[in-house]
């Protein structure tokens, strides 16, 4: 894990975030603007059933046209939260970024997708720097108070 930039092209990027997954001890947080991709959701539950804290906050509008989404967060127990952008309804909570154990970010252009994963040019930062990390920290404690609970039925 110590790459800094990773790229679709040269690798999966999905591998690296199944094995932060894999190793994450106490936390797991991410703010996506989609989630399709099974392995990633599978990685997060065996996470959350590990006993790390899993979070997930995803765009409202995304989530409600998106039917693999849906039948995905059926099958997952951790919380998982959802809102628009900052304009409401049809605006993006576009957001791309994930954190572990509050010691490694993730952000780039990379969504938690198949396409991301097969068919896209995508990017992925890893960030290790603390005053980067609670940036993104606030933001995503921010994205959390302001969510909806994903209701199971």
């Amino acid at each position: 894990m110590t790459k800094d930039v990773l790229f679709s092209r040269e690798g999966s990027v999905q591998a690296f975030i199944e094995r932060l997954s894999g190793t994450a001890t106490t936390s797991v947080e991410a703010a996506l603007y989609r989630i399709n991709n099974p392995a990633l959701a599978r990685g997060l539950e065996a996470a959350y059933r590990r006993g790390v804290r899993v979070r997930l906050v995803l765009d409202r509008n995304k989530f409600e046209v998106d039917h693999t989404t849906r039948q995905l967060l059926a099958e997952v127990s951790f919380p998982v939260r959802f809102l628009y952008g900052r304009e409401g309804q049809g605006s993006k909570m576009h957001h791309k970024f994930a954190l572990f154990d509050s010691s490694v970010a993730l952000v780039g252009s990379y969504n938690w997708t198949l396409e991301s994963e097969k068919q896209n040019y995508e990017n992925l930062l890893v960030l290790r720097a603390p005053a980067q990390l609670q940036r993104f920290q606030d933001e995503f404690e921010e994205l959390w108070r302001e969510g909806t609970e994903f209701l199971r039925s």
